[in-house]
């Protein structure tokens, strides 16, 4: 399995931006589907935005389309997660995600491989 290593989580003010990054390491990064998910307090883990394995393609949840841009450096065996106009909803811990099934899924069971996390915290 890949493993990955997420960071740039921290503490805003509603209106702001964050940039969160995911770095891989052992495994074929080009080979993987990524995905970000996030958990709130009390609440299931969700899908947040996923890109394909090339980057050509991405899906994003509604409640984060057109606020949030997931990319990828196949270079880098990296994936960001460029968050804007933020809200205290968004208020969460963020995981990156890696999985090898089809594009165009946001099930959490077809990524196998999970980062440890990111608080992400939104003030009003």
């Amino acid at each position: 399995q890949v493993q990955l290593v997420g960071s740039g989580g921290g503490l805003v003010q509603a209106g702001g931006s964050l940039r969160l990054s995911c770095a891989a390491s052992g495994r074929t990064f080009s080979n993987y589907v990524m995905g970000w998910f996030r958990q709130a307090p009390g609440k299931e883990r969700e899908f947040v935005a996923a890109i394909s394995r090339g980057g050509g393609s991405t899906m994003y949840a509604a409640s984060v389309k057109g606020r949030f841009t997931i990319s990828r450096d196949n270079a880098k065996n990296t994936v960001y997660l460029q968050m804007n106009s933020l809200k205290p909803e968004d208020t969460a811990v963020y995981y990156c995600a890696a999985g090898t099934t089809g594009w165009g899924t946001s099930r959490e069971a077809d990524f196998g491989s999970w980062g440890q996390g990111t608080q992400v915290t939104v003030s009003s």
